[in-house]
């Protein structure tokens, strides 16, 4: 699959009304792998994907540019994150197509398709990740990933920058709750497997210093569960 060009990314992040908005996609874009690996996942796995912890709605942003995704549902227990998205929606005409949500807690959410969850685990305490990945298995579909994006717990310069940098964030105001609980890899792929999926883990750092892994869960399709 192609990158999108640079055009097309700057599209997206002009539609952001903040300068500092404007800014953090445009070098999330540039930068960060995440966005392009999950196009790269679903792209040949047509059905909707719910985003949790979607923050100002990016990632649906992105894959709605690229046509990858049939439908999306963005949740987040953030609302001025959600009211950010929802501005930049409204001025893209995307309101409708690309739905954002205030959800604080695990409520369930009628959409089963993919599920994301990109660099939310480590915002919660081990139990409640637990509980996180129970929801998040529980809105996949047959033939449905769950596509983790998340620091691990391990030594490296990489996870030590990693959690310096995520403590700045908490004091810039940026996150409304500081870092909890880093899991280690073991940790996330010991339930998903419990759970009768097929998990997969690589390094997805990019051009970032940060230490970040890409978790692939595979729920069976129909035909496997027979």
């Amino acid at each position: 699959m192609p990158d999108m060009d640079a055009t097309a990314l700057y599209r997206i992040a002009d539609s952001y009304d903040h300068w500092f908005q404007r800014r953090y996609v445009k070098g999330k874009l540039a930068t960060d792998p995440a966005y392009a690996a999950t196009a790269a996942l679903i792209a040949e796995r047509p059905m909707p994907l719910l985003d949790i912890g979607c923050g100002i709605g990016l990632l649906g942003r992105y894959l709605h540019a690229r046509g990858v995704i049939t439908g999306y549902l963005g949740i987040d227990n953030d609302p001025r994150k959600i009211e950010a998205g929802l501005r930049a929606f409204r001025l893209a005409g995307l309101e409708q197509t690309l739905p954002l949500r205030h959800v604080d807690g695990l409520a369930r959410q009628p959409l089963q398709g993919h599920v994301a969850l990109l660099d939310v685990l480590h915002y919660l305490p081990a139990t409640g990740q637990r509980a996180m990945l129970e929801n998040a298995v529980a809105h996949l579909a047959p033939g449905g990933l769950l596509i983790v994006r998340n620091v691990m717990r391990e030594r490296s310069w990489r996870y030590a920058f990693t959690r310096m940098s995520e403590f700045f964030l908490r004091l810039s105001g940026w996150m409304q709750v500081g870092a909890q609980h880093y899991p280690s890899i073991d940790e996330l792929r010991a339930p998903l497997e419990a759970a009768g999926l097929r998990v997969s883990v690589r390094s997805l750092h990019g051009k970032t210093p940060f230490d970040c892994y890409l978790l692939v869960a595979e729920k069976r399709g129909v035909s496997e569960e027979k």
